[in-house]
C-alpha cells in the first residue's frame, strides 16, 4: 500500500480502534450482568456483532457477485472475495462464542438446534465458495464460477436469521433485528450498539487491506515458465559405433 493510501486509511483505523475501546468499557464495566445468565451474557457483545458482520459480509458478497456477472469487472470479484473471507471468519467466531456461551447456560457446548445447524451449514457453504476459486488457474473462469456460487449461497443467510422464528429452538430470539425485540437495559443496549459499530468499522479496515493485497496479486505478472538449463541446449554427443572384431 502506498503512502497516500495509508494516510487515507488512518482515520478509519483510528475510528475503529477508538470505538472498540469504548465498547470494551461499556461491555465490561458499565453494562450490568444479566439477571438470569450472569457474567456469561457479556459474550453477547462480541457474539452478536460477529454474527452481524457475517450477515453484512455475505450480503455484500451477493451484491458484488451480481455486479461482476453484469460488468465482468474484476474489481467486483475482488470485493466479493474479500468480504467472503471476512464473513467466514466472523461466522466461525460466532459459532465458537456461541459454544462458550451455551456451556454455562444450556449445560453443553453444542445442541442440534436449528440456529446452530443452519449457521454451521452457512459456514460450510461459504468455505465451499472460497474453494471454488482454487479450481481453475484461469482468473476469469474462476471469477465467473465463484460469482455464480456467491449469488446462490446467500439463500442460506435468511434461513439462519429466521430459524428462531420458523422452528422451535433453544436459541433466544433476535436481539435487535426482530419484529418484537426483547426489552433490554439501556446500558446493555448502548454497549451492544457501540460494539456493533466497532465491529463494522473494524471490518472495513480489514477488507480495505485485503483488497489492496488482492489488487496487487492481479497486477503481478504471470510467472514465467522455467528456462531450460544451459546443458540442455547443447547438441547431443554423436554415438560412435565400433566395427565388430573379426573372429
Amino acid at each position: 500500500m502506498d503512502g497516500a493510501a495509508t494516510r487515507s486509511g488512518r482515520p478509519l483505523g483510528v475510528a475503529a480502534g477508538g470505538t472498540a475501546a469504548v465498547a470494551a468499557v461499556l461491555a465490561l464495566v458499565v453494562a450490568p450482568p444479566d439477571a438470569v445468565q450472569g457474567q456469561a451474557q457479556r459474550l453477547m457483545y462480541v457474539h452478536v456483532p460477529s454474527a452481524w458482520v457475517a450477515y453484512l459480509s455475505f450480503g455484500l458478497v451477493l451484491l458484488c457477485s451480481a455486479a461482476y456477472l453484469v460488468t465482468r469487472d474484476l474489481r467486483w470479484d475482488r470485493r466479493a472475495q474479500a468480504w467472503a473471507e471476512l464473513g467466514v471468519g466472523m461466522t466461525a467466531l460466532a459459532i465458537a462464542l456461541g459454544s462458550l456461551w451455551g456451556r454455562p447456560v444450556w449445560g453443553t457446548w453444542w445442541v442440534w438446534d436449528p440456529r446452530l445447524v443452519t449457521t454451521a451449514v452457512m459456514l460450510l457453504v461459504y468455505l465451499g465458495y472460497l474453494s471454488v476459486r482454487g479450481l481453475s488457474d484461469d482468473r476469469v473462469a474462476a471469477a465467473r464460477r465463484s460469482a455464480a456460487v456467491g449469488v446462490i449461497a446467500f439463500v442460506d443467510v435468511p434461513v439462519v436469521h429466521f430459524s428462531v422464528v420458523w422452528w422451535r429452538t433453544l436459541h433466544q430470539q433476535a436481539t435487535l433485528l426482530s419484529p418484537d425485540p426483547a426489552p433490554m437495559d439501556p446500558r446493555m443496549l448502548a454497549a451492544l450498539l457501540v460494539s456493533l459499530a466497532a465491529f463494522t468499522l473494524g471490518s472495513l479496515v480489514v477488507v480495505r487491506g485485503r483488497l489492496t493485497a488482492l489488487a496487487d496479486r492481479d497486477r503481478a505478472p504471470a510467472p514465467e515458465a522455467p528456462r531450460p538449463r544451459a546443458e540442455d541446449d547443447l547438441p547431443a554427443e554423436p554415438i560412435t559405433v565400433l566395427p565388430r572384431a573379426a573372429s
